[in-house]
């Protein structure tokens, strides 16, 4: 073999060598590599997350409180973003640079060629500007989706509100991606699975600018969204509008329930905000504005504030009384001003004395349920106080006491009743006296109830023995609501001579300012001390007499007397409810509510006594 004829076997092996390396290269990069292949996808579609509508909810009259409004994400695919104006961009969207840098590199974390959520929730005008822009920047597109739209501005509380879903979430449910919304808290929380609806996706194919071309394949890949499940409320949304009116500037709870159903007429959470602050690209700074407010609108005190019942809890005091056999209608106790015991006083109101069961109703006398009190922790029937108190706090628990009783709010708070092994480390013995626990005899000390569960004492009185599960949505084909009937082991005909006594206090005691023209309201005042500031003000009440539809519970926090605030207020939800109007003598009444001012409490107000001097 000659010189030149070996140059050429080298020379061709090299170009087959370079042949073949070439031939295996693109059989990697066509084959094996889907990389390069899903970049070039990826350049020339794009895969659009349709999001569905949430379902609507409505109050128990079909009247539409919460429905949708269509908003727009700025979507980003990191990988194709080249360099682009940034100024203008936050200009047109109006936030800092260090925030777009922020989301920018929380998307290329996330994924480098998935599309994420650059900035949610851009309202109209500003997708408008953008759209127009757009062309200029490769790699970001619109996304369209629908955001909350209130027709009340109230009843945050009870709407709850939807965010962007956290990572843990994203781990416990595979539903949701990086940059989903969910329900937070209230009911866009409980029935986040039925509202929520199902996503779909939309394929489209994109030009080098990232421009909409056309559907792939005619849409034949496409999947639709499913719209979310719609939920009624058993809310009847003016009254909760009046109650809202009522209660401007100041702070507490209202809970109606209706007796047979259960179903919560009104929930009012005050003060409160208005839901739609929590809508679109401001509602983080509205939330920290929110958070900051030192009345704490953002707690919820209908289910989560446990106040002391106070003077209310008589009337399950004298039901246990009257079960137990320690007391008789008749029974009769004096009080000279308070009740003296061993060096101890705890004081009353003026009244006649003695009185019997129902007056101590009417006049809420305290010396006569401390001598209740007495008589049920040294009943004979038990070995010791200890196990009396035992007996006497299953009783109060049958009421709902204690425990979370509506499921509808996963926020709720059970409140306490405290136990005996409670007791038996407060006081280092299990041999304790009644007297150390006093105060529980008229709703004090310990005990912790929330204004939910103080209507729904008041709903188990009108029902004589039993309550419905309390439930602001009502059942449906989509939303499984166990209502369950929960009796309480006391006589009807004991329930019968305590509504006696409520009758009339509501007729002419304590809660006279509670009376309705021609329907007879059953009540039952409370005046709670408190520490730190002016007493509160409690009642709790229902009507009619007979057949009740309503229930109710009203708290307000530095009211003073039962009698001054509580209510007054009730006494004209109640006849709103039952009647359609407000009767011409309450006029003055009504305004007088809506215009005191309770936030922050006065001198005045502090030292003022009630308008009748009528105290509980």
């Amino acid at each position: 073999m000659n010189k030149f004829t070996h140059r050429k076997t080298i020379i061709s092996g090299i170009i087959i060598g370079v042949f073949g390396i070439c031939i295996v290269q693109l059989f990697n990069l066509q084959v094996i590599d889907e990389s390069y292949k899903l970049s070039a996808i990826n350049n020339a579609q794009r895969t659009e997350t349709q999001y569905p509508a949430r379902g609507l909810i409505y109050d128990r009259n079909q009247e539409l409180l919460v429905y949708n409004q269509a908003a727009y994400d700025l979507m980003i695919i990191p990988r194709q973003v080249k360099v682009f104006d940034t100024l203008e961009l936050i200009s047109i969207l109006g936030i800092s640079k260090e925030t777009l840098e922020k989301n920018i590199h929380k998307c290329k974390h996330y994924s480098n060629f998935k599309a994420s959520i650059l900035i949610s929730q851009i309202t109209d005008s500003k997708y408008a500007r953008l759209q127009e822009k757009l062309y200029k920047y490769p790699g970001f597109f619109m996304q369209t989706r629908t955001l909350r739209k209130y027709n009340v501005a109230h009843s945050a509380d009870v709407f709850g509100y939807i965010g962007e879903v956290s990572p843990a979430q994203i781990e416990r449910d595979s539903n949701y991606a990086l940059g989903d919304y969910i329900g937070i808290n209230g009911l866009e929380k409980s029935y986040e699975t039925v509202l929520r609806g199902t996503k779909g996706k939309r394929i489209l194919l994109v030009d080098n600018y990232n421009r909409v071309k056309g559907s792939y394949h005619n849409g034949d890949y496409d999947v639709p969204a499913i719209v979310g499940g719609n939920i009624t409320t058993t809310l009847d949304i003016k009254l909760q509008e009046y109650a809202y009116q009522l209660m401007r500037n100041k702070k507490g709870g209202i809970v109606a329930i209706e007796p047979s159903t259960g179903e919560i007429l009104l929930k009012v959470s005050s003060p409160g905000y208005d839901p739609q602050l929590l809508v679109g690209l401001e509602r983080g700074m509205n939330y920290r504005k929110l958070q900051a407010d030192e009345n704490t609108p953002l707690f919820d005190r209908t289910v989560m504030a446990s106040y002391p019942p106070g003077s209310t809890f008589k009337t399950i005091q004298a039901l246990i009384g009257l079960q137990e056999g320690v007391i008789t209608p008749e029974s009769r106790f004096e009080c000279h001003g308070g009740y003296f015991f061993n060096g101890l006083r705890m004081g009353c109101h003026n009244h006649a004395s003695p009185l019997d069961l129902k007056a101590s109703i009417q006049h809420s006398c305290n010396p006569y349920y401390v001598n209740v009190w007495r008589r049920i922790l040294e009943n004979s029937k038990y070995p010791n106080v200890r196990e009396a108190y035992g007996n006497w706090r299953k009783y109060v628990m049958s009421f709902g006491l204690g425990q979370k009783i509506c499921p509808d709010f996963r926020n709720e708070l059970s409140g306490s009743i405290p136990s005996q092994e409670y007791y038996d480390k407060v006081h280092k013995t299990k041999n304790w006296h009644w007297m150390y626990i006093m105060s529980l005899s008229i709703g004090q000390g310990e005990l912790l109830i929330t204004p939910l569960q103080i209507a729904n004492i008041a709903a188990c009185i009108a029902n004589r023995g039993y309550y419905m599960t309390p439930h602001i949505v009502r059942p449906s084909e989509q939303v499984s609501n166990y209502v369950e009937k929960h009796i309480v082991p006391i006589d009807r005909k004991n329930f019968e001579i305590v509504i006696d006594g409520m009758q009339m206090a509501a007729g002419g005691g304590t809660a006279r300012s509670a009376s309705i023209d021609s329907i007879i309201v059953c009540g039952k005042t409370g005046t709670v001390q408190n520490p730190h500031g002016a007493d509160h003000s409690v009642f709790m009440a229902f009507a009619p007499k007979e057949n009740p539809k309503i229930a109710i519970a009203v708290y307000v926090e530095n009211g003073i007397w039962g009698a001054t605030y509580a209510a007054p207020i009730a006494g004209l939800i109640m006849e709103k409810y039952l009647t359609g109007k407000i009767s011409p003598r309450k006029k003055d009444l009504e305004q007088r509510m809506m215009n005191a001012n309770l936030l922050p409490v006065s001198k005045q107000l502090k030292n003022a006594e009630n308008e009748e001097n009528i105290g509980d």
